[in-house]
């Protein structure tokens, strides 16, 4: 007996007919039916199989995804300061963290009610947000103090500490900067954390946090601004220049300017060397400088020290007469006037706060250069005293100037 199956899958018998070959077939065909039939349940099941499979995958890779996903945005809502800074006001806010990413990290509850870590941002960006609160809630006073808050830290992290329980840590560090005409002055830091335990089903308590940490700084701020305005030298508001003349008692070798102390013959201490004049002195200008600062004023006291130094005089013959010593003195009293004129520029100026040093020494190093010149052009002028027309010029050129300043009667 002979079976054979064409291309076309139909059953094709040899030219035996008898009943064992028919009775072959049919058992033939009876098991080729189970095993179809069999074949289709089982691919039916397979089918069912990666369906369920599929749509749990799908499931699970959905709520996978809302874990690592979640992402929230913390408005912060208007809530009053419940004090009005005097001293300042906030001109801006600059983020400059190391750690640019959202401001928190809350553990939340997904729809599949498993635990997860939702990402929560400031609207806007923390820089902008705060300001934004701060504009809308802290007084502003523009005629204040300018202040710059720049962002180094601020986050906030929940962690589980138990099965329903979260602990959330929250830490802020402000850096306080004045802003002035082309420049910031750093003034000083706030560093500060706030910790706390909720049930983690308690509604979410981010954005309180945030403006309590706001505040707290901003209230810390301010009464470090009310005890530091008034004597701090950075946060002053002007200068005041008062001039003195620098006086010793006892005198020792160095002679300071004083109208009624001229110089005498005894005053050339130094030994006598070889020149072409009879005598010769060296003057000199410098200053002492006292500052303090009171209501905010930025007050300094400069004593003006117009020297001759006995131990670098000398003359040659002490017996000289006054006409000689005259000369001398007038080289002190142009010194004298030099000095004048510094302390005029100086008090007609507006000296900035924050960098009031700098115009007081840069119109002194100008006033050596005028006093070095003047004396140049006294000597050359008079011919180191020898004509007595142009001394006698110069001597009331010198002394109607003195009166101006209050120097002589």
């Amino acid at each position: 007996m002979f079976l054979n199956f064409g291309q076309q899958g139909v059953l094709k018998l040899s030219k035996y007919q008898d009943e064992s070959i028919q009775t072959l077939i049919a058992k033939h065909v009876f098991y080729n039916s189970f095993v179809v039939n069999s074949l289709q349940i089982n691919i039916s099941m397979i089918k069912l199989s990666s369906f369920l499979f599929a749509a749990g995958c799908i499931f699970i890779f959905a709520a996978f995804s809302n874990i690592q996903k979640a992402t929230g945005t913390i408005i912060l809502h208007d809530e009053k300061f419940g004090f009005a800074p005097h001293e300042f006001y906030v001109a801006d806010v600059i983020d400059d963290r190391t750690d640019r990413t959202a401001v928190a990290a809350l553990i939340v509850r997904n729809a599949a009610n498993l635990s997860a870590i939702q990402s929560a941002d400031l609207s806007g960006g923390a820089a902008a947000s705060i300001k934004h609160f701060l504009d809308h809630n802290l007084a502003t006073n523009t005629t204040s103090r300018p202040i710059i808050i720049t962002i180094k830290k601020f986050k906030l992290t929940e962690s589980r500490s138990t099965e329903r329980q979260v602990t959330g840590q929250f830490t802020i560090t402000f850096s306080f900067e004045l802003q002035l005409k082309y420049r910031t002055v750093h003034l000083t830091d706030y560093s500060s954390g706030i910790r706390y335990t909720k049930p983690d089903n308690q509604p979410d308590v981010a954005e309180s946090t945030l403006k309590q940490g706001i505040k707290g700084a901003l209230s810390w701020f301010n009464s470090w601004m009310d005890q530091q305005a008034g004597s701090n030298v950075l946060l002053a508001k002007g200068v005041k220049v008062k001039f003195t003349d620098f006086t010793e008692k006892p005198e020792g070798d160095t002679i300071y300017y004083a109208a009624n102390r001229p110089l005498t013959w005894d005053d050339f201490k130094e030994k006598p060397r070889e020149s072409r004049f009879e005598a010769e002195i060296f003057t000199s200008i410098g200053y002492t400088e006292q500052t303090e600062v009171a209501n905010s004023i930025i007050n300094i006291t400069i004593a003006l020290k117009v020297e001759v130094p006995k131990s670098d005089c000398w003359v040659k013959d002490k017996n000289l007469d006054a006409y000689t010593l005259n000369h001398e003195q007038r080289h002190f009293d142009i010194e004298k006037l030099v000095s004048e004129h510094f302390k005029q520029k100086i008090l007609a100026m507006d000296l900035p706060v924050d960098n009031f040093d700098g115009p007081i020494n840069v119109e002194y190093l100008e006033t050596l250069r005028e006093a070095n010149r003047l004396q140049k052009q006294y000597d050359t002028e008079t011919r180191h005293g020898t004509d007595r027309q142009a001394q006698e010029q110069w001597n009331e050129k010198i002394d109607r100037e003195l009166k101006t300043y209050g120097v002589k009667k």
